[in-house]
């Protein structure tokens, strides 16, 4: 069982995917995660990327998040987001994008869509096989000032060089790595 764990939606339980290759972020994860950005949170426009359940989405939202853009292009995910978008009855402030992540990079570009948060846990082996941190950066994505939060493996290293890395935590398995641009100077 997956749920919203604080905020205006606190509680809501969410649908799972209904296979094995979606890993829904557990709760002292999101945990983590949120109280780090929670200062972030009101009035952001959010980018929930390779979304799954769009757990961590959902979770922004009812934080205080504006609005969250969710992009899978695996269609049982999607889904399992639009349903769990409504049952938090998200829908006015959710588009759910039913496209491969480098395509909806590229389309949001063109709409000059612009993210202050940006969530990514791609699968672990597509993380070794392509960088979402260059294509965010080629696309101009983040705002000034934005942060990118990268879930991935504690064996996999993430490709240096597009962002700077502000932080790093590691959780088990799970590490998050808090990204920026060069005048993102304050502390996480």
């Amino acid at each position: 069982m997956i749920r919203v764990i604080s905020g205006i939606y606190k509680g809501r339980r969410l649908k799972l995917v209904p296979s094995l290759s979606v890993r829904p972020m557990q709760d002292k994860v999101k945990g983590a995660l949120f109280s780090i950005v929670r200062d972030r949170l009101k009035g952001s426009v959010c980018l929930d990327g390779f979304a799954g359940t769009g757990s961590v989405g959902l979770e922004a939202l009812s934080r205080g998040a504006e609005r969250v853009v969710f992009v899978d292009e695996f269609f049982p995910a999607v889904k399992v987001i639009r349903a769990n978008v409504a049952k938090c009855e998200a829908e006015d402030k959710a588009v759910v994008l039913h496209r491969e992540f480098n395509r909806a990079a590229i389309d949001l570009a063109k709409k000059n869509v612009r993210f202050d948060l940006v969530f990514l846990d791609p699968p672990y082996k597509l993380l070794e096989e392509r960088n979402p941190l260059r294509v965010l950066r080629k696309r101009e994505l983040l705002k000034p000032g934005g942060l990118i939060v990268l879930r991935h493996y504690y064996r996999v290293k993430p490709a240096e060089g597009d962002f700077k890395l502000r932080r790093r935590v590691t959780l088990g398995d799970d590490v998050l790595s808090f990204y920026g641009g060069e005048e993102n100077e304050e502390e996480l």
